[in-house]
């Protein structure tokens, strides 16, 4: 509702509100003294009926007692109904014969007017006189009676004034008899008095006042006495033009002073329409001085300031939807960590007029160690450490900030820049640590301890993943708390990310990775053995495939359990971990079977490791928990297999194939042991000129590159590039692993370093 229909309402709710209740006064008041004198009006007709029917009872009373005197008694009681004191009279004997009836009589039955109340029908009144000898002996009776007629009921409405109704029995239903009433209210008054409890007044739907009288002691007539309403016609109906018409009268005038009231209320909010709208020219005229128009003064002073603020505001919004844009596009890539840290620096930078600024994430080694940086000076020049920026924990304002789980900001001297930061005037910093992890872990971190010293190592905070540091906001203010929580915002969609992207890499390694040893799954295998066919295929190198297998591995799990079995499991492949490079990769095939790919090996420095592996599973037993928890030593032998690409296969799983052919021939062999699968068949084709070839030497093992001389051990790369990176073994004598890895076509997994 508006301001206008409110106050109308109001007007009309106070020039109304008098006269609505004047008139329900008046309506009230009126029914009210009618109901009184209609009330009084029935009272006193039902004295006088009781006053007529006791006069008639006591006229035949005195007959009946003229009759019982007199001498001739039937002479007499014809001389009363002549006179007419009697309608008519009968005389009975003691036994109730009738000696005597006068001729035209009423019909029975007759009411004894000085009976008890008899429920029935009453069609004539009587009055009993008993007939006695000289002696008191009782002789008989005398009873004088009265017709009770519509010529009676007449007589009694004559006499008191109101309708008279005559009931043909006093109980209910009742039922009509005789009636001075119209025919058309008869049912009404009726339903009234059948409602009626008692001689209690109550009103008829069509406005009549009805009342029962009897029967009682001295009156036995069940009547009922009516009367109209007294109230004048059209009463309500004038009452309701007169409320009719002041409701007009008072809508014409509340509308017109709303009108005047509202007036310079809808001019403002126009006026602020207008500048919702972006319109802040609007102005609101000033017509008086009073609150109205102080509030329209101020309005317009207000559009003035704001107009002055729009242009810079426009500018900041699109500014800072363009980089909320960005930032959710790369926050919603979760996979891409550095990507999202440089739009969350570049955002936070431009957020906060920043100069410059780094985010840095705490490495395994719980050193500081910059990810992302933007607009940097380099460290300072004291720092030589080649390599990306890092800052041990403790260490300068960054280091500090780690280690305490607390941001800071302030101002320093450029000439004193802490060695390792950046050089800056103004600077601030805020920690960001992984979701649902505790602040600050001690009294240093809240701020009630000594600060720590520079260059001092310090423990992370739990969950603490990095810094995001801003330095030289432009202008040459300080950092501001403004700033510092935009930049906890910031802080926190890093915190966000970083955390989604490990736990997404955590969650890939996982599915790649059998949980019991630890070594790469089944699955890897097979996308393992496929990059690395087409690798030694796309350089012409050999690819060497393990097959290993644990003898006699169920008399293990039936002799001392299978939790010993597991045992033997991980520590067979944390031993087979040790004696393999870093760029060979080992799986759990499944059960007692593992696969190891050697890449760049040949068949006989995949020999060499296959000795090497058997040495050092035989040499030691393993030592596990048996049944009940004893400690046993086991000892293990293990069958390998070997076959070497491209000799045993063209494809993965032929190689794959063909190495466990050579594993199930070292089986046959007597178990311990290792067998190099047969070689092929050659299919014909057609020779290609590499740059690099794969060659077979005299002794019938496969070996990578050109024949070599026999006091070397490793095979020499074919592209002095190789050099660093370690061949295959291609001699008896012992191989280690190699320092930096062989080639790679593409993304690896992590590493497995030994004794994993």
């Amino acid at each position: 509702m508006t301001l206008r229909g409110r106050l109308t309402t109001a007007f009309l709710a106070v020039a109304l509100g008098p006269v609505v209740l004047g008139v329900m006064f008046v309506g009230a008041t009126v029914a009210a003294v009618d109901a009184s004198r209609s009330t009084e009006r029935l009272a006193v007709a039902a004295a006088t009926v009781r006053t007529s029917v006791d006069a008639l009872c006591q006229q035949l009373r005195a007959a009946a007692d003229a009759v019982a005197l007199a001498g001739d008694r039937p002479a007499a009681a014809s001389q009363v109904v002549r006179r007419g004191l009697a309608a008519a009279v009968r005389v009975t004997d003691v036994t109730g014969r009738v000696t005597y009836d006068t001729p035209g009589g009423p019909p029975a039955p007759w009411r004894d007017c000085a009976g008890p109340p008899v429920v029935g029908p009453v069609r004539a009144l009587a009055a009993r006189a008993d007939v006695s000898d000289r002696a008191g002996g009782p002789l008989g009776t005398v009873t004088a009676a009265q017709p009770v007629d519509p010529a009676f009921v007449a007589r009694l409405a004559a006499v008191t004034g109101v309708a008279v109704t005559l009931l043909d029995d006093a109980e209910a239903p009742v039922r009509l008899a005789d009636s001075t009433a119209s025919t058309g209210i008869r049912d009404a008054e009726l339903a009234a008095a059948d409602a009626l409890d008692g001689e209690r007044v109550t009103e008829t739907p069509d406005g009549r006042y009805v009342r029962r009288v009897g029967p009682s002691s001295g009156q036995p007539l069940p009547l009922v006495l009516s009367v109209p309403s007294e109230r004048p016609q059209g009463l309500y109906v004038a009452l309701g033009s007169a409320v009719l018409v002041a409701t007009l009268l008072a809508v014409v005038a509340a509308w017109r002073l709303a009108r005047v009231t509202t007036r310079p209320l809808v001019e403002l909010a126009g006026a602020v329409d207008r500048v919702a709208r972006g319109d802040l020219t609007a102005r609101v005229p000033v017509r008086s001085r009073d609150e109205i128009g102080r509030l329209a003064g101020a309005f317009n002073r207000m559009t003035r300031e704001t107009g002055t603020y729009v242009a810079a505001l426009t500018s900041s919004r699109d500014q800072l939807r363009g980089h909320l844009a960005v930032l959710g596009d790369t926050l919603a890539s979760t996979h891409d960590l550095q990507r999202i840290l440089r739009v969350i620096l570049h955002s936070a930078i431009a957020a906060t007029g920043a100069r410059a600024g780094a985010v840095l994430l705490v490495d395994d080694g719980g050193v500081l160690v910059a990810q992302c940086t933007e607009g940097l000076d380099g460290p300072a020049a004291t720092d030589d450490r080649p390599g990306p920026w890092r800052v041990p924990l403790g260490s300068g304002v960054v280091g500090a900030v780690a280690a305490t789980g607390e941001p800071s900001r302030g101002r320093v001297d450029p000439a004193a820049t802490p060695p390792g930061e950046p050089r800056c005037r103004t600077y601030i910093a805020v920690p960001f640590a992984a979701p649902g992890t505790a602040g600050p872990p001690d009294a240093t971190a809240r701020g009630d301890g000594p600060a720590p010293r520079p260059g001092a190592e310090s423990a992370a905070p739990a969950g603490a993943l990095g810094v995001l540091a801003l330095y030289d906001r432009l202008g040459g203010d300080e950092f501001d708390d403004d700033d510092l929580v935009t930049l906890r915002t910031f802080a926190g969609h890093a915190a966000v990310a970083v955390d989604n992207v490990r736990v997404h890499e955590e969650a890939q390694r996982l599915s790649l990775t059998d949980p019991l040893t630890g070594l790469w799954n089944y699955r890897y295998l097979r996308e393992s053995i496929r990059r690395e066919v087409e690798r030694a295929t796309r350089f012409g190198r050999m690819l060497s495939v393990l097959a290993l297998d644990l003898d006699r591995f169920k008399d293990v799990n039936d002799t001392h359990g299978h939790a010993a079995g597991d045992a033997v499991l991980a520590e067979f492949a944390r031993r087979v971990r040790g004696e393999i490079r870093e760029v060979d990769l080992a799986f759990r095939q499944g059960g007692e079977e593992f696969v190891l790919l050697l890449p760049e090996t040949d068949a006989r420095g995949a020999a060499i490791v296959a000795d090497r592996l058997g040495a050092a599973i035989r040499d030691a037993p393993i030592a596990a928990d048996g049944h009940g928890g004893a400690a046993v030593d086991i000892p293990v032998t293990v069958s390998i297999g070997i076959a070497v690409h491209p000799d045993h296969g063209g494809t993965g799983q032929q190689v794959l194939d063909a190495a466990d052919d050579a594993l199930y021939a070292a089986k046959a062999a007597g178990r311990d042991t290792w067998r190099i699968a047969e070689a092929r068949a050659e299919a014909p084709a057609r020779e290609i000129p590499v740059t690099t070839a794969a060659a077979t030497p005299e002794d019938g093992m496969p070996r990578a590159g050109a024949p070599r001389q026999p006091d070397r051990t490793r095979a020499e790369p074919a592209d002095p590039a190789d050099v660093d990176h370690g061949g295959a073994p291609a001699g008896p004598g012992p191989v280690g692993p190699a320092p930096g890895g062989g080639a790679s076509s593409g993304p690896h997994p992590p590493r497995q370093s030994r004794g994993r």
